[in-house]
C-alpha cells in the first residue's frame, strides 16, 4: 500500500507540474504598448461610448482594440481608428467631422510591442460600393442577383478587380509598421460576415437574394487580400474573423448578430457596422490568436 500511495503521489506531481507548464504556455505575453489602427470596422461607430479624440472618428471604448487592452493589462494602450479610413490615412491626416485624425502610423514607437490593423475595406470605396448601390438595385430583381450584373463589365467583376491593388496597398502599410516599431507583434484583422450562407432577410440586409452570395465572395476576397498581405509580407499573422463568425450575420436575432442591418441605431451601431456582440467576438478571436 505504502508503494502505491508513493506512486499516486508522484504522479499527482507530475500531473500537477504538466498542467501549469500547459497554463503558462498558454497565456499570451505581457504587452508594454499596444497600438490598434484601423477603419470603422475597428473604430466601432456608435457602439456606447464614443471617444472624443476626435468625435468624426467615431471610436468606441468598447471596440474589439479596447477589449483586447483590457483583457491583456497593457502598459499603455493607443487607439488611432478611425471610420472611414483607408490605407492613405495610414501616412496621411484624415480630416473628418469636427476634426482631424493624425496619420495612424505617428502613433507607432520604438517600444511598441503589439499592433492590430484593420484595413482595406474603404480602399477604392469597395464597402461603400455595395451598401450604396446593391440595395437600390434589388426591387429590379428580387430573386436575382442585380448588382453582381452591375458591376461585371465584359465578363469582370470590377469589384474584385479592385483588391490587388488593396493587398499591395495593405502590405505597404504594414513594412510601415514594422519601419516604425521593428519588435512589435503585428495582427492583420480580417472582416467579420455580414450576409447569411443560406436565408435571406431584406428588412434587414436588402440586397437581392442572388446577391447575398456574391456579397460573400466579395468579403472572401477581401479578406483574403488582407490574409495574403499579411503573409507576402512574412512578419505577420492574418487573423480570420469570417470563419468564426458563422452563424453570426446580420440577419441573425439580436444578441447573436456581430453586425448591423441596413437602419442605423444611435445607441447600438452604424448601419453595416459591428455590433458590442461583434466586438466581442473579434476580441475573443484575437485574444486566442495571441495565445
Amino acid at each position: 500500500m505504502r508503494i502505491i500511495r508513493i506512486v499516486l503521489a508522484a504522479l499527482a506531481a507530475v500531473t500537477m507540474l504538466l498542467s501549469t507548464a500547459a497554463a503558462a504556455s498558454a497565456a499570451p505575453r505581457h504587452y508594454r504598448h499596444y497600438v490598434a489602427l484601423g477603419d470603422s470596422y475597428t473604430s466601432g461607430p456608435l457602439i456606447p461610448l464614443p471617444r472624443l479624440d476626435p468625435l468624426g472618428c467615431f471610436r468606441s471604448t468598447s471596440n474589439y482594440p479596447s477589449m483586447v487592452a483590457d483583457s491583456l493589462d497593457v502598459d499603455r494602450f493607443t487607439d488611432v481608428s478611425c471610420g472611414g479610413a483607408d490605407t492613405s490615412n495610414m501616412t496621411a491626416p484624415q480630416n473628418v467631422p469636427l476634426g482631424q485624425n493624425a496619420p495612424q502610423l505617428s502613433a507607432l514607437r520604438p517600444d511598441t510591442d503589439l499592433v492590430t490593423l484593420g484595413i482595406g475595406g474603404n480602399d477604392s470605396g469597395l464597402f461603400g460600393k455595395l451598401v450604396d448601390t446593391c440595395p437600390t438595385l434589388r426591387d429590379s430583381d428580387p430573386t436575382g442577383n442585380p448588382c453582381q450584373r452591375h458591376y461585371t463589365v465584359d465578363g469582370v467583376d470590377t469589384i474584385k478587380a479592385l483588391l490587388p491593388k488593396t493587398q499591395a496597398a495593405i502590405q505597404q502599410v504594414l513594412a510601415g509598421i514594422h519601419e516604425r516599431s521593428p519588435h512589435a507583434k503585428v495582427l492583420a484583422i480580417g472582416y467579420p460576415r455580414i450576409a447569411p450562407a443560406e436565408g435571406y432577410c431584406p428588412d434587414v440586409l436588402p440586397f437581392a437574394n442572388g446577391d447575398y452570395a456574391w456579397l460573400s465572395s466579395v468579403e472572401e476576397a477581401l479578406n483574403n487580400a488582407v490574409s495574403n498581405a499579411a503573409a507576402a509580407d512574412g512578419q505577420t499573422s492574418y487573423v480570420d474573423t469570417y470563419t468564426p463568425s458563422f452563424g453570426h450575420d446580420a440577419c441573425q436575432p439580436q444578441g447573436v448578430a456581430w453586425i448591423n442591418g441596413k437602419d442605423l441605431n444611435l445607441l447600438a451601431a452604424a448601419a453595416y457596422h459591428p455590433l458590442y456582440a461583434g466586438m466581442e467576438g473579434e476580441a475573443k478571436v484575437i485574444r486566442q490568436k495571441l495565445r
